[in-house]
């Protein structure tokens, strides 16, 4: 198992997107195209003409100035990067009519929806950077949902109309680094069947609990059905997963050609101050496997290794790593993996079976709330698991656990004892 990690650590290493390209490519300002950075103009249509101006001239940089830029949905062309410069802020509309509703990837199904604010589909070379912001504005759009909670405590997830930030799909050689991400409506950036990303630098941020308004749905990253994405020194603080690994839903999720697998995504270096999961596996997601989460610090209420066991849906999650992790606070799970019943629907099938295999926890160390829960439905299979080199102070020793198979513990401590997993072999 470790030689086959390392060995994966090294092969990730080779395709990990370096640095960014040298900037060689006309200037795009656009202020030049009639933008007002004033935060009431509506600039969409300026924002465009630039996008489309660079386009036309066989490519270049869109730059987003200092001052606050409203805009609804703009979307990305070929051989165009947008750059926003320190003290830029592109703002989102409040307004749900300034996006508009297409058929669209969300949740692992394309119903017509929102479109988010910036998009971008089957493009190359994507580059997104800079010391600006970009803000979804989104306190309007969470209201509205809490109010439609408190309306219908069972609508769901997509009753309420929301856009996202960033929406890429079928794109490769993505990169965006150092912007911050602010207030988005729903989900932040949404990678859909995109290959050798990388998101370095990226700050983002909604407001949680203790708020005046929570923002709910605000997952940090959501990488749906790519290969080969690495995040890297990133610092997620939102109101629900932080990361999230996506693919689709239903009985019949693994015959989904739209669906293919997630795989090779590297989390490293990066910082979770708050959240519902650090690296979330689901809510819809059939096959997730080489997954390397390391040197990362969490902290307040949050999920370490979070796995969502959909009973409607066969799913495979495998090839698993944590390692090098730092803990800190009273609240949150170390584990929370267990069957996700949330708006499930068999549609008159057996429930098909999750498989949970080769998830290995090492070098974890500092303080937390509980253990939490690891199990799954009668018809899963959770095994091959090993947590070596772990030493913990937590505030509550409850463990909720099920039948998991072939456990190895090797040197964990929790608060100052030596703990071996229940169902688990200790050498």
């Amino acid at each position: 198992m470790t030689r086959w990690f390392a060995f994966l650590a090294a092969l990730l290493g080779a395709w990990i997107p370096g640095p960014a390209r040298a900037a060689e490519s006309r200037l795009f300002d656009i202020t030049a195209y009639g933008a007002v950075g004033d935060s009431t103009t509506m600039n969409t249509a300026a924002i465009q003409a630039a996008i489309d101006a660079a386009a036309g001239a066989g490519g270049g940089t869109v730059v987003v100035p200092a001052g606050v830029f409203r805009s609804g949905s703009i979307f990305l062309r070929p051989a165009v990067e947008l750059r926003l410069d320190k003290g830029a802020v592109l703002l989102g509309s409040n307004r749900i009519e300034d996006y508009p509703k297409r058929r669209t990837r969300i949740e692992g199904h394309f119903p017509e929806w929102r479109l988010a604010l910036v998009n971008g589909t089957g493009l190359g070379g994507v580059r997104i950077h800079g010391e600006g912001t970009i803000d979804g504005n989104g306190i309007l759009f969470w209201a509205a949902f809490w109010q439609r909670r408190k309306e219908n405590p069972k609508c769901t997830n997509l009753e309420v109309e929301r856009p996202r930030l960033l929406h890429l799909a079928d794109c490769h050689d993505v990169r965006i680094e150092g912007v911050s991400l602010r207030d988005s409506g729903f989900w932040n950036i949404h990678l859909y069947r995109c290959q050798d990303v990388l998101v370095e630098g990226v700050n983002i941020f909604t407001p949680g609990q203790g708020s005046s308004v929570r923002a709910p749905s605000t997952d940090g990253i959501d990488i749906d059905s790519c290969q080969r994405v690495t995040v890297r020194r990133c610092r997620i603080e939102v109101d629900d997963d932080c990361i999230a690994l996506k693919g689709t839903k239903g009985p019949r999720a693994d015959q989904d050609a739209d669906s293919p697998p997630v795989e090779q995504i590297v989390v490293e270096d990066c910082e979770f101050p708050r959240g519902h999961g650090v690296v979330t596996f689901g809510s819809e997601a059939t096959i997730v496997r080489d997954v390397i989460v390391r040197r990362c610090t969490v902290s307040g209420p949050n999920n370490l290794v979070r796995l969502k066991l959909r009973p409607d849906t066969p799913q495979l999650y495998e090839r698993i790593l944590f390692e090098d992790i730092t803990l800190s606070g009273d609240a949150g799970r170390f584990f929370r993996v267990d069957p996700w019943t949330q708006f499930f629907d068999p549609q008159g099938l057996p429930p098909p079976p999750s498989v949970v295999r080769d998830l290995t926890i090492r070098r974890v160390r500092g303080s937390y709330g509980t253990l939490g829960v690891f199990k799954g439905s009668p018809h899963d299979t959770l095994a091959g698991i090993v947590m070596e080199d772990i030493d913990l102070t937590l505030a509550d020793t409850a463990f909720d656990v099920g039948d998991v198979r072939d456990v190895t513990t090797t040197r964990v401590t929790i608060n100052g004892r030596p703990w071996v997993f229940p169902h688990g072999t200790a050498p």
